[in-house]
C-alpha cells in the first residue's frame, strides 16, 4: 500500500525537501529572482541615454537622475540579493523601484481594450515579484543564525 500523501496539507514531500536541501538550488534561485533587474540595471549602464530616454518616456523628471537610479538600484540591489548580503535592502530596494514602475508603466485603470488587459497582467506579474523578494527577505533573516550560533530555522 502507499504511503498517504500528508492528510494535513503541511510540509513538503520527502523528494522536494531534499531537492531544495542541495547547496546549489538557493543561489540558483537568488540568481533567478534578480535576473531581468541585474540584466536591466546593466542593458541600462551600456546604453544610458537610452535609459535616460525611457524615464522620459513614463514621465520620470529628472530623467537623467531616474535613470542613474534605476541602474544603482537594478545592479547593487541585485548582487545584494544574489549574494545574500544586505538582502533586506536590495529586495527592498527592488522592490520599491517595481512599485514605481508598477504605476508609473502599468497604468492599467487609465487604459482600454486589449491595452488595458496588457498592462493589468503586467501590473499583478510585477506585485508577485514584489512578493517573491519579500519572500527571499524572510529566507534570508530565517537563515542566519541566532546569537548563540545555532540556525534560527
Amino acid at each position: 500500500m502507499a504511503a498517504p500523501i500528508n492528510p494535513g496539507g503541511f510540509g513538503n514531500p520527502a523528494w522536494v525537501r531534499a531537492l531544495l536541501a542541495q547547496p546549489w538550488v538557493l543561489p540558483l534561485v537568488r540568481l533567478a529572482l534578480v535576473s531581468a533587474y541585474l540584466i536591466g540595471g546593466v542593458a541600462k549602464a551600456l546604453d544610458f541615454d537610452g535609459a535616460v530616454a525611457e524615464q522620459a518616456h513614463f514621465g520620470l523628471h529628472p530623467a537623467a537622475l531616474w535613470a542613474a537610479l534605476a541602474i544603482a538600484v537594478e545592479i547593487a540591489g541585485s548582487l545584494c540579493v544574489v549574494l545574500n548580503r544586505f538582502t533586506w535592502l536590495g529586495a527592498g530596494s527592488l522592490g520599491m523601484l517595481t512599485l514605481v514602475a508598477m504605476l508609473v508603466a502599468n497604468d492599467f485603470w487609465n487604459r482600454t481594450g486589449a491595452d488595458h488587459f496588457m498592462a493589468l497582467n503586467s501590473f499583478f506579474e510585477h506585485l508577485g515579484l514584489i512578493a517573491a523578494l519579500v519572500l527571499a527577505t524572510l529566507l534570508a533573516d530565517a537563515k542566519h543564525t541566532a546569537g548563540d550560533g545555532r540556525t534560527t530555522r
